[in-house]
């Protein structure tokens, strides 16, 4: 089992910026892929950025083409925690965000919730004008 922990949500200006932060407890990261999704009211849980966590090699992250350039997702495998570092936040950022995590041997990007086993209980990020 792992749980996640999401922090770092808040109420910032249009063209800041917030880190969120997701601590996993219960087992190391090592082969699992960790992602960040989010939801805004009345809207479908979207994709915004994974990054895998192999026992050794090269890591990949991706992102969705809407905070492509602006978010940064990293990982701090002595803290066993991931990042979303969002930049030139927009008002439509303005969403709950997860932080989710499954366990994955290949580097397949996978970008639909129902593909992630672990979940945070979320954390509200505003942006205001």
């Amino acid at each position: 089992q792992v749980q996640l922990v999401e922090s770092g949500g808040g109420l910032v200006q249009a063209g800041g910026s917030l880190r969120l932060s997701c601590a996993a407890s219960g087992r190391t990261l090592s082969s699992y892929h960790l992602a960040w999704f989010r939801q805004a009211p009345g809207k479908e849980r979207e994709f915004v950025a994974r990054i895998t966590w192999p026992d050794s090699g090269a890591y990949y992250d991706d992102y969705a083409a809407s905070v492509k350039g602006r978010f940064t997702i990293s990982r701090d495998i002595a803290k066993n925690t991931v990042y979303l570092q969002m930049n030139s936040l927009k008002l439509e950022d303005t969403a709950l965000y997860y932080c989710a995590a499954r366990r994955d041997y290949t580097a397949v990007l996978r970008t639909t919730p129902t593909e992630y086993d672990y979940w945070g209980q979320g954390t509200q990020v505003t942006v205001s004008s």
